[in-house]
């Protein structure tokens, strides 16, 4: 698989595809601002000023083929991918709350066993919910509250940063589903601990923009992160870090792959040692992939030369049809 083919696999995927439908969601929630203060859409949390810092909230739903194949997982996911997106924003969760439908109990209870163990893995209590176990099948949505004191944005990318990616190799796919699971087996402390990085980089003011790697994988977070702070990128595809990928099918899997740990994030040259320096101290798999560039478009770099994967001029990756809708609601990513 050439670079051109590889855009094209990655641009037809699931996880590009979803992203892309934020922007017909966005679209119809324009004029829905009814707050004092809204907040930019595009971020992994709404960021909600409070005064000495932000209030952090944000949720995310799953899919029913993965919730029905899955469910414990699904479950601990709920906990897991929300608690991600609290810290790539520079905060700490404080509580969760679940909405549950299943078809009977039994398939709830081993959805909310999930829920539970990640609960107590990354100390985040369950503090409410919605439950209803006469529905017609089994479907999960789970919000988060946390705080920050100095956030880390999808909107402060700047040209001439450099994009830093940070992962957990110690892990194994969740067949046969994209999701690369180096955390249900990982001792608590150091689930906490790796996570501590984000907020300790915003409040030491070594990094300002950073992104969680969702559904997208890490070359479709990366461009919502470009987009939100209307920058480019040339991205080096040797320079991604990952597992050994002998075959093409790897890699593209790996590039669309949803990781339990893993950010992308878009740091001032002056402070990329210090910013990979503490990631790799917590044996986190880091390296500087590539570079923000003041035209909109991203490029792959490769052997052969560069290859666009995107332009934001041409074709908007998520965001409304006006790049002012604001609203304040969770961030829809």
């Amino acid at each position: 698989m050439n670079a051109a083919a590889l855009c094209d696999a990655l641009r037809s995927s699931r996880g590009f595809l979803h992203k892309r439908d934020i922007s017909e969601v966005l679209s119809l929630l324009q004029g829905a601002d009814h707050a004092a203060e809204a907040v930019p859409i595009g971020d992994d949390c709404a960021a909600i000023p409070d005064g000495d810092g932000y209030l952090l909230f944000a949720i995310e739903g799953f899919v029913e083929d993965f919730v029905r194949a899955s469910p414990w997982f699904a479950g601990y996911c709920g906990v897991m991918v929300n608690v991600s997106d609290i810290y790539a924003m520079g905060g700490r969760p404080l509580a969760v709350v679940d909405a549950l439908w299943s078809s009977g109990l039994e398939p709830g209870a081993r959805i909310l066993d999930g829920l539970k163990a990640a609960a107590r893995r990354y100390g985040v209590p369950v503090v409410g919910g919605h439950s209803n176990t006469r529905a017609n099948g089994a479907q999960l949505a789970v919000a988060i509250l946390g705080r920050a004191t100095r956030l880390l944005s999808s909107f402060a990318a700047r040209p001439g940063d450099r994009l830093v990616m940070a992962v957990d190799l110690r892990g194994r796919y969740e067949e046969p589903f994209p999701y690369w699971n180096a955390s249900s087996d990982a001792p608590d402390e150091r689930l906490r601990a790796d996570l501590e990085v984000l907020p300790r980089l915003a409040e030491d003011g070594l990094c300002s923009a950073a992104k969680d790697i969702s559904m997208a994988g890490a070359l479709g977070t990366t461009l919502m992160l470009l987009e939100c702070s209307r920058v480019g990128a040339r991205i080096c595809l040797d320079s991604i870090p990952g597992p050994a990928c002998a075959e093409d099918a790897a890699l593209l899997r790996w590039l669309s792959a949803f990781p339990s740990y893993g950010f992308v994030l878009s740091v001032d040259p002056v402070h990329v040692p210090a910013v990979m320096q503490r990631f790799a101290a917590r044996d986190l798999a880091v390296a500087v992939i590539g570079e923000v560039t003041e035209a909109e478009q991203v490029r792959l770099v490769h052997d052969a030369g560069t290859e666009l994967l995107w332009d934001f001029a041409d074709q908007p990756f998520m965001t409304a049809s006006s790049p002012c809708a604001r609203v304040v609601a969770a961030s829809h990513v």
